[in-house]
């Protein structure tokens, strides 16, 4: 109720004028409702805790220690209440202290729903006793300043959670950012792998790391666009942007290769490179130098295709002294080449030094054509690269080309060859 500002008397000779007292502040109830609802916040709190117990299968789910902080909130709500109803002109600041009563972690055991169903729940509490709180005939005042208050309750509630959503989020980037570093540094410890597991990585399959070139245009927005679309595309995904460069992680028991594909809509333009998969995150950083190593290196494949997989790029690797690459190649071509024995190594020397012709080769080893080509065949089937493929025989050239200059100090299992 408005109460009239008073007159001013008139002014003595000699005296100060009178300074007029504030008016009386707006109130929606009588001092004896502000009371009764003082004195009834501990049996509502009761009642409403019991509330919860009984309709709420999620609330009775949580732990003792989050019950406790949900019982804060619930007895911060009904005294946010009284302080706004003892004065409902001034805006509801007290509302946001509901929620300030708990830690900020409770957010994270439950969501905004069920928040608002805490809500809900005190809202109906009192109103369900507003007949015995109210002092008679004010009963219908009292429900309306509750239905009222809920409004604001329930706005404050998303407000609450859209701010710890954004400071979250924003932590949750920077905790990203630092695995996935570690991850490329190598120094994948225990710590790096709680870190992880705070940020929903199960562990669960392999583990592949993307480089993505040329993002510059990718802005936090579309950045966030990516995070989502990757964890879409595989179990586990950790997104970090590290200069105009995209480092996706990818984990999970599915094709993490055709999951990788699925991303290159959301990426920029420039060349996309996926490492090999490894057993798990602790060894996932050979995948991460793979990637990193072979976007160093791609732009000499002016055909590469996008994506293209690391180990697509062996040659190129090795020609900018990717050691990896160069072990990678040994390992899977001319080991497996060396072991092989026979004429398989003599005839891709044979092959590759005849400008790959098979004629040529066949003269060179005093052979039948088709002698050679059995022979490739051979090859093909041992090492999965096929000579008689421009590509691949490149890729079997550099294998031939660095396995024989490391022939004389190492010793390959089986029957070692020596340059011819």
């Amino acid at each position: 109720m408005l109460v009239p500002m008073s007159r001013t008397a008139p002014r003595a000779p000699g005296r100060a004028q009178q300074v007029e007292a504030p008016p009386p502040k707006q109130t929606t109830g009588t001092p004896e409702n502000l009371q009764r609802l003082r004195d009834a916040i501990g049996p509502l709190t009761t009642v409403a805790m019991r509330r919860l117990e009984q309709d709420l299968p999620w609330y009775r789910s949580l732990s003792s220690v989050d019950r406790s902080y949900v019982g804060l909130v619930a007895q911060s709500g009904i005294n946010a209440f009284v302080t706004w109803y003892n004065d409902p002109s001034q805006p509801p600041s007290a509302v946001g202290e509901m929620f300030a009563a708990a830690p900020p972690e409770l957010t994270r055991s439950i969501s905004l729903q069920h928040t608002l169903h805490i809500v809900r729940s005190i809202v109906e509490v009192v109103e369900a006793h507003a007949d015995q709180i109210a002092q008679p005939g004010t009963e219908r005042d009292l429900r309306e300043a509750v239905l009222r208050y809920s409004r604001e309750v329930a706005f404050s509630a998303a407000e609450v959670y859209a701010r710890t959503a954004e400071a979250r989020g924003a932590w949750d980037a920077r905790l990203e950012a630092l695995v996935v570093d570690a991850i490329v540094r190598g120094d994948t410890n225990e710590s790096v792998q709680s870190r992880a597991a705070a940020l929903g990585w199960t562990g669960q399959g392999k583990v592949l790391v993307v480089v993505a070139g040329g993002n510059d245009a990718l802005d936090d927005i579309k950045v966030a666009d990516l995070r989502r679309a990757a964890r879409r595309s595989a179990r586990d995904a950790l997104v970090s942007m590290q200069g105009s460069r995209a480092v996706i992680v990818l984990g999970g028991e599915g094709d993490l290769v055709a999951a990788a594909n699925q991303l290159v809509p959301k990426l920029g333009s420039g060349p996309i490179v996926i490492g090999p998969a490894a057993a798990d995150l602790a060894s996932a950083c050979n995948s991460a130098t793979a990637a990193l190593r072979g976007m160093d290196a791609v732009g000499a494949w002016s055909h590469a295709p996008r994506p293209v997989l690391a180990d697509d790029l062996l040659p190129e690797r090795v020609l900018i002294g990717d050691q990896l690459a160069r072990a990678t190649l040994i390992a899977s071509a001319y080991a497996p080449l060396a072991r092989a024995g026979g004429t398989v190594l003599e005839t891709l020397r044979a092959y590759l030094g005849t400008g790959r012709s098979l004629e040529a080769a066949a003269r060179d080893l005093y052979i039948h054509p088709n002698t050679v080509r059995y022979r490739l065949r051979k090859i093909s089937e041992i090492t999965g690269w096929d000579p008689l493929e421009p590509r691949e025989s490149f890729v079997l050239h550099i294998a031939l080309a660095i396995g024989e200059l490391t022939a004389t100090e190492t010793t390959f299992v089986g029957n070692p060859q020596s340059k011819s």
